[in-house]
């Protein structure tokens, strides 16, 4: 029976997603998932196949695909996202991915994928997956010019905080910093990205995946 690991912040769709899998006489759930801090810690499990989200809350992972490709290279490895954007899906493939699916996908569908992947079989067309290394190689030029792999970790939670709507004295109580610490560090993330402006740094942060755009809640504010 095939091992598999689920990735995804939304919880009602990973365990739905789950509950689905483990029908499968030849698939058991063996780990879930919701952040890559979580998944971070699962490394070291073992699993023979991977249902990964590219956008989680605390940042992106295309990194951590690359972490499970290293941490198990004979295992499949499926993106199944919502994230529309070719270049971040080519980022994926590019870090071991073995396929890539939306989530509007149908269950049996996602089943079907998981399958094929785990028997070596293609998902993605040969054009398609070149497509999307092109893709991604023109991805990480632009991120080597926009700046953003220089920014510090602190300087990215800052900056989420930032894209969170936080104003300054927010982020400062919730980071244990003061207000002027906080500011010389916007200063900074505004430097590093060549912006002039704290709304200009968070879109060049949301184009390059290292901040995310939380959905609105009325309950909060």
């Amino acid at each position: 029976m095939a091992r598999v690991l689920i990735v995804d912040d939304h919880a009602v769709l990973r365990e739905a997603l789950a509950l689905f899998l483990n029908q499968e006489p030849d698939l058991e759930v063996t780990g879930q998932a919701g952040s890559l801090a979580e998944a971070c810690e699962m490394l070291g499990d073992g699993f023979d196949a991977a249902v990964v989200e590219l956008t989680l809350p605390d940042g992106s992972a295309t990194g951590l695909v690359h972490e499970l490709r290293k941490a198990n290279p004979s295992a499949a490895i499926l993106v199944l996202t919502a994230e529309t954007d070719p270049v971040r899906h080519g980022a994926a493939v590019a870090g071991g991915a073995d396929g890539v699916m939306h989530k509007s996908s149908r269950a049996q569908e996602i089943v079907e994928a998981v399958r094929r992947l785990l028997k070596s079989q293609a998902l993605n067309s040969l054009p398609e997956t070149a497509r999307l290394l092109r893709l991604s190689e023109r991805f990480r030029e632009l991120v080597r010019r926009s700046g953003v792999e220089r920014l510090t970790p602190r300087e990215r939670e800052i900056l989420q905080a930032l894209a969170d709507g936080f104003e300054t004295r927010d982020i400062a109580a919730r980071l244990g910093m003061s207000e002027r610490t906080v500011h010389t560090h916007v200063a900074s993330i505004l430097r590093k990205l060549g912006v002039t402006s704290q709304l200009q740094a968070v879109v060049h942060a949301v184009r390059f995946g290292i901040v995310r755009i939380r959905p609105f809640s009325i309950d909060e504010g």
